[in-house]
């Protein structure tokens, strides 16, 4: 009979040990079409180039020595960039944990008695013994909490990388902001002198008789429509500046910078293949590994309607023998087996297994989701990038003629004083309109190559 209980015991494991417990977390299929490049009528890239613009260290993109300096500062001194560190650390000892949690515990609980029976001599008693315990993982509730815990190590990392990414795509945009400020207020800056020279020169013609009380006013209130945009531009670059300040994990400063004009960025990218946005992307990636948690925590849930074997063991040296006290002292040792089967408990175990399949779900719509979201937003950079260069390209035909004009009308200006000087003030307003214009446009270019190499995974190294 007990050689019957056991081989029905010991079949009865291998046939659960077939079942879905101990499965390993494989990667479910998932939609990962290629990137829309060109406008809203375009139709999808799938391309098989396997080269990626996001595998290029940023090192090799950046290459302006400042904002290299800036973003080491940043990868030593931020404040996320440390916590996602720390939060790498408690994963790794979660892990070591679950991994001991595999071997026996071992406890010594030493204990000693003074007793006297009315009155008489003192006889001690004492006890030194180990307690071990260790629960037998018959059916994988262990196993898989430890396989829970090393993915919640690889999500952690995960998150270290995708802070470290974003925080140089912004410092790198914060910088290229700062840049494009710089310049919209040195032009601003020179054009309010040209605007003043245009006033005093209308003033001088008026006083002499060549010009009209309204060319002067007209003027004046170009010049000073030019002077208050100075403020405001002044105010974006001390917040850029603290924004950037903030990145860099100290207080509020100015920032050193070069110019916009001496930035050199790529204009070709090699896009590699949608699928690599699985590996590339450490947020894609994370999400992944919150699927692959979830898988985990979902076998844990089912794990709980078997049974728990648990063995006990205790060795101890004692003069106690139970019925007195014997010298000298012996060793006592004893070895106690439990198995412990759920059979009602309120609906928990059902509950909590409903329960962990739903996350497991949801986990999975969120990597769908984030895998979709990665791959609009390369799409997003490549869309910013060609109109940019398109708005800048025409831009720059725009500035050429608006200068032609303004020298024209500046011309006319001096021959017909009383009848061109809305021509004058006009055109300096088109034009310093379209130089701002050129500049932004330059900057969301830079931007977009930011953007899209962030898209793809880039700032890993």
């Amino acid at each position: 009979m007990y050689k019957y209980i056991k081989i029905v015991f010991f079949s009865s494991i291998l046939l659960l040990g077939s079942c879905s417990i101990f499965n390993e977390y494989e990667r479910p299929a998932v939609k990962t079409e290629g990137y829309r490049i060109n406008d809203s009528t375009a139709t999808e890239q799938n391309s098989t180039d396997t080269n990626n613009f996001g595998n290029l260290p940023w090192r090799s993109l950046f290459t302006d020595n400042v904002l290299q300096s800036l973003i080491d500062e940043a990868l030593k001194n931020n404040i996320d960039l440390q916590t996602a560190a720390l939060s790498v650390q408690q994963a790794e000892a979660q892990l070591s944990s679950a991994q001991l949690s595999f071997l026996p515990s071992f406890m010594f609980a030493p204990s000693g008695t003074l007793s006297s029976w009315d009155g008489g001599k003192v006889r001690a008693t004492y006890s030194l013994p180990i307690q071990a315990s260790w629960n037998v993982d018959l059916f994988g509730s262990l196993i898989n909490g430890k396989r829970a815990a090393q993915v919640v190590l690889l999500q952690s990392k995960d998150y270290q990388i995708a802070v470290q990414t974003n925080l140089i795509a912004n410092i790198a945009n914060a910088y290229y902001t700062l840049l494009m400020l710089d310049k919209q207020l040195a032009l601003t800056r020179e054009t309010a002198d040209l605007t003043k020279h245009t006033w005093d020169m209308m003033t001088a013609q008026k006083d002499y008789g060549n010009g009209t009380e309204a060319s002067v006013l007209s003027a004046k209130a170009n010049y000073y429509a030019v002077l208050a945009s100075i403020p405001e531009l002044q105010r974006q670059i001390t917040v850029t500046e603290n924004v950037l300040s903030l990145l860099l994990g100290k207080s509020a400063t100015s920032i050193e910078r070069n110019t916009l004009d001496e930035q050199n960025l790529p204009t070709e990218f090699a896009l590699g293949v949608p699928v690599q946005l699985l590996a590339n992307r450490p947020d894609v990636h994370a999400a992944e590994m919150n699927l692959a948690y979830c898988f985990y925590q979902t076998n844990v849930a089912r794990a709980a309607f078997y049974p728990v074997l648990n063995i006990t063991a205790s060795a101890a040296w004692t003069n106690n023998s139970g019925a007195g006290i014997v010298d000298p002292a012996k060793i006592l040792a004893t070895a106690v087996g439990s198995l412990l089967q759920p059979i009602f408990q309120n609906g928990k175990l059902v509950s909590a297994l409903k329960v962990a399949k739903a996350e497991q779900e949801k986990a999975a719509l969120n990597w769908q989701f984030t895998v979709l979201n990665a791959g609009a937003e390369v799409s997003n950079a490549l869309a910013l990038y060609k109109a940019s260069v398109e708005k800048s390209q025409h831009e720059a035909i725009r500035i050429e003629s608006l200068k032609s004009n303004v020298s024209i009308a500046q011309d006319l200006f001096n021959m017909q004083p009383s009848s061109t000087y809305l021509e004058v003030v006009t055109a300096q307003q088109l034009l310093l309109s379209a130089q701002l214009n050129k500049i932004s446009d330059d900057f969301n270019k830079m931007q977009a190559v930011v953007n899209l190499y962030y898209a793809l995974g880039g700032g890993r190294y």
